[in-house]
């Protein structure tokens, strides 16, 4: 049986002008995030934009207890674009 992992960071907060971490595991903030999601002008498929944002910050990669912190994130930002 797999046992669901989850940060123990702080919620998500999309209109945040401080930064904050979003994936312990490999030390990525909200801001690196937002970084990684400026060449991205809209969501065609909000999962090739996770995926693009996990190889270029490497969030997701490790215990993978981000996964859906990171995805809200995206979405979040590109549905404010």
């Amino acid at each position: 049986m797999s046992e669901n992992k989850t940060c123990d960071l702080k919620p998500v907060d999309s209109k945040s002008v401080k930064d904050f971490k979003i994936c312990n595991c490999k030390n990525v903030s909200y801001f690196n995030i937002l970084d990684a999601l400026e060449k991205h002008s809209k969501v065609e498929n909000l999962l090739d934009v996770f995926e693009d944002v996990k190889k270029t910050t490497h969030c997701s990669t490790g215990c993978g207890g981000c996964y859906q912190r990171v995805l809200e994130v995206i979405s979040d930002t590109m549905m404010n674009k």
